[in-house]
């Protein structure tokens, strides 16, 4: 069992993790997923958000943008990190799911993607 971990900012994967306030938390297997839960933080902080990872016990985090002393800590504590990607939070939970998600992704087309 894996848990995965996106903030996010409405319908798209948040620009910023250290601004991030809402959190977007599901746990999958190879046999499915459950119903992902939102939590939201009273305000922005990298390092309580850092805190929760480890606390919750996340294996994965998919954000955008991430300071580089907090993607090397979580990467210390074991979390897979995929960073700098962009668009719906949809697409980018369901990529992650599969396997197929890659860092500095542009999500286009689709429910909550980006359209141009």
């Amino acid at each position: 069992m894996r848990k995965l971990l996106i903030p996010i900012q409405g319908d798209y994967v948040a620009p910023r993790f250290d601004l991030a306030v809402e959190l977007l938390i599901v746990r999958f297997s190879d046999d499915g997923q459950e119903e992902p839960r939102t939590i939201i933080m009273e305000r922005p902080s990298e390092e309580a958000l850092c805190q929760m990872i480890v606390e919750e016990q996340v294996t994965d985090l998919v954000c955008g943008g991430i300071d580089e002393v907090h993607y090397n800590f979580l990467l210390w504590k074991k979390v897979d990190v995929i960073d700098g990607v962009i668009g719906g939070w949809c697409r980018a939970l369901e990529k992650a799911v599969c396997g197929d998600l890659k860092a500095g992704e542009i999500l286009l087309n689709g429910e909550g993607a980006l359209a141009l």
